[in-house]
């Protein structure tokens, strides 16, 4: 059975790294430089920061497993199950949850170790999928596999798929998906509380997160990184910088911290996460084409995004193993 998953995040890595356990043939391509998605880690002053997803929770039995795993390799750690909420003013209380797990070394790491064995192809643009299944590359290459598995954002996928894959081209079509805007931000200090670990933020027209990354990580660098609302970030998608200033001025005043940052980073992500996730895990028709990830199986979360490679694996062992 040879398979080509194209995509590199955590869905199509959790998806290649089953089928390759099972014996498939397994090629996965992924147009970036690093491993991660959303969960790829940016250097930013000789230092990783996470500026996509913050943590992950986790409750399937699968992924408990990896997790463990994880741990015990020095590459997960756990984080807190309790964050602070904010109005867009002030600190207003606590809110506890699930466990969050981090990654000492950024969350790329876990992605890494999921591709570990498996063939990867970086900075490998696809140009699109057709018939056969068959994958064609923009340097010229194509791969005529049992099947292939599209592990990214609707409207990146409805980009690749050849017109006559209507089945799949319905499922993808007209999916719509919010922006975001993260800032990591380094401090002379830390002048926030220690127990802080992060704080959701509400009715701001700006900033919907605040993540302590010092502590996140666990080396105590003064360093804070922000998500902004989706409205925020539709309207500087074009230019970050622009939405700085008030993204600065929100953190700075919910926090009152007493100096401005010393560096400030910025990453756009014009498809942050999809406005309505479907229930389904995955999609796999006659064509053999699978579609998985962060659009699948709700509510959108790293741990849902895992699931939905790991069963679409499931599937594909089930139809051609």
């Amino acid at each position: 059975m040879s398979v080509v998953v194209v995509g590199g995040g955590i869905s199509g890595s959790a998806c290649a790294a089953a089928l390759q356990a099972a014996g498939a043939r397994v090629q996965l391509l992924d147009r970036a430089h690093r491993p991660g998605g959303r969960m790829a880690g940016y250097d930013r002053g000789g230092r990783i920061v996470d500026l996509g997803a913050s943590y992950l929770t986790v409750s399937g039995d699968a992924l408990v497993a990896q997790v463990e795993r994880w741990e015990s390799a020095g590459l997960a750690r756990r984080w807190t199950d309790t964050f602070a909420v904010s109005d867009g003013e002030t600190l207003t209380g606590t809110r506890s949850g699930p466990l969050r797990w981090a990654a000492t070394g950024g969350l790329h790491t876990l992605v890494a170790d999921l591709q570990r064995g498996v063939a990867v192809r970086q900075e490998c643009e696809v140009e699109a999928v057709g018939p056969g299944p068959l994958v064609q590359a923009r340097d010229g290459r194509e791969e005529l596999a049992d099947a292939v598995v599209l592990a990214m954002p609707d409207p990146q996928a409805a980009d690749l798929l050849a017109d006559s894959l209507d089945a799949e081209l319905e499922q993808v079509a007209e999916r719509e998906w919010a922006p975001a805007l993260s800032v990591a931000l380094r401090f002379p200090e830390r002048s926030w509380d220690a127990d802080l670990h992060g704080v959701f933020v509400n009715g701001s027209a700006e900033l919907a997160w605040i993540a302590d990354d010092g502590d996140r990580r666990g080396d105590g660098a003064p360093v804070l990184v922000l998500h902004s609302t989706a409205e925020l970030a539709e309207e500087h998608l074009d230019d970050v910088s622009a939405a700085l200033p008030q993204l600065v001025g929100a953190v700075r005043r919910i926090l009152q911290l007493p100096d401005d940052p010393v560096e400030v980073h910025t990453k756009r992500w014009s498809l942050a996460r999809p406005v309505e996730p479907r229930e389904e895990p995955f999609f796999l028709g006659d064509a053999m084409v699978g579609l998985c990830g962060d659009g699948w199986h709700a509510p959108a979360r790293v741990e849902s995004a895992y699931a939905s490679g790991r069963a679409l694996a499931d599937e594909l062992l089930r139809r051609l193993g």
